[in-house]
């Protein structure tokens, strides 16, 4: 199908549930691409796409932050994470800041780096700070499988890994805004599998459809969605069947299980979900960072004045209804952590919204 056929569908079926309706895409690749291709202008006018909860920089709260910056501080320590939560700031500052004031931080490309780190330099404790939904857990839990195996005692993981079915349900719950369906993130389901957010349909009558990552993806998913609106439907369906199936990665998933266990967890701006978060098992607790450093000094919990990065993550707010957006707060320096990422709802803004305002 061409993307002018789909967007000839999306209006067929605009017109025939005749009220407004409001999509979320949760995933952070879909918001960008969503700006990027100039979809939200091409949408009818009461078809809104809201951005979602789906980066996992953006959610990860302050006091984590705060967290894996105390134990970079600490003597004869190694910090590795990903490089776009250098920036993110905690109650005083971030990670960067931290490193340029001397504390032990490293950018990684994987927890496999940070391993390897820790096995050149065994007289250094490195901790992967993990964070990311389930895409990423995987090779989290692979890693620290790995570690235990080879016995590199030196080397563990602060955890702050999220999934994402439980906290869709949650906004949905919360009731402060008007969800009508979900664009699911596909790279999510190659993990877990689409029947992960069947609840979602059976116990909340939302539609979910599992997308892909590319203009024609999301367009596709959006006629989907309206469809089921349309014909009184709540049912997941799957656009991006190139790559996801219903089962998912047994492989993965069985890892997950093993190295994991579900937690309640606390996010930026949505308090805490059960059921939401991972924590690593008992079994693997010599390599738990919370549970081997355990006593902190953490500063007292401020957030940061006039940021509204909590009420854009729900899909309460948008980025241009913030007194800080464009002026305080810029890609190059950050206030709040919907700013740092690459697929923080406010960089998208700030990059696309003078071409796409966006609905």
């Amino acid at each position: 199908m061409q993307i002018k056929e789909c967007l000839n569908d999306i209006r067929q079926a605009a017109a025939r549930i005749g009220h407004d309706v409001r999509l979320m895409e949760v995933c952070g690749t879909h918001t960008m691409t969503a700006f990027r291709s100039g979809l939200r202008s091409l949408l009818p006018e009461n078809v809104s796409l809201l951005s979602g909860p789906g980066c996992p920089v953006c959610v990860t709260p302050q006091e984590y932050i705060d967290r894996i910056i105390a134990i970079a501080k600490l003597p004869d320590t190694l910090v590795t994470t990903f490089g776009d939560m250098l920036r993110v700031p905690g109650n005083e500052e971030s990670l960067e800041v931290a490193r340029a004031e001397g504390a032990g931080v490293m950018a990684v490309y994987s927890p496999m780096d940070a391993l390897e780190e820790a096995k050149k330099n065994p007289a250094t404790r490195v901790v992967f700070f993990g964070v990311g939904f389930e895409t990423t857990v995987p090779t989290t839990a692979w890693t620290i499988k790995e570690a235990a195996r080879q016995g590199v005692e030196n080397f563990s993981v602060l955890c702050a890994h999220k999934t994402m079915p439980h906290a869709m349900a949650a906004l949905l719950k919360g009731g402060e805004i008007n969800i009508d369906g979900f664009m699911c993130p596909g790279h999510v389901a190659v993990i877990t599998g689409t029947r992960i957010f069947d609840f979602l349909c059976d116990e909340h009558g939302r539609p979910c459809v599992v997308a892909g990552f590319e203009p024609l993806d999301m367009a596709l998913a959006t006629a989907m969605l309206l469809r089921q609106i349309a014909e009184g439907r709540a049912e997941v369906e799957n656009e991006y069947h190139r790559s996801v199936d219903a089962e998912g990665n047994p492989a993965a998933r069985a890892l997950i299980e093993e190295v994991f266990a579900p937690c309640a967890a606390e996010w930026r701006g949505m308090g805490t979900i059960e059921g939401s978060g991972l924590r690593i098992r008992d079994e693997f607790a010599q390599h738990d960072a919370a549970k081997i450093f355990d006593k902190l000094s953490l500063p007292k919990a401020a957030g940061t004045p006039g940021c509204i990065c909590g009420d854009i993550i729900r899909g309460a707010r948008v980025p241009t209804q913030c007194a800080l957006f464009r002026k305080t707060c810029t890609p190059a320096k950050p206030v709040g952590a919907c700013m740092v990422s690459a697929e923080g709802t406010c960089a998208a803004y700030y990059k696309y919204a003078g071409r796409d305002q966006g609905k």
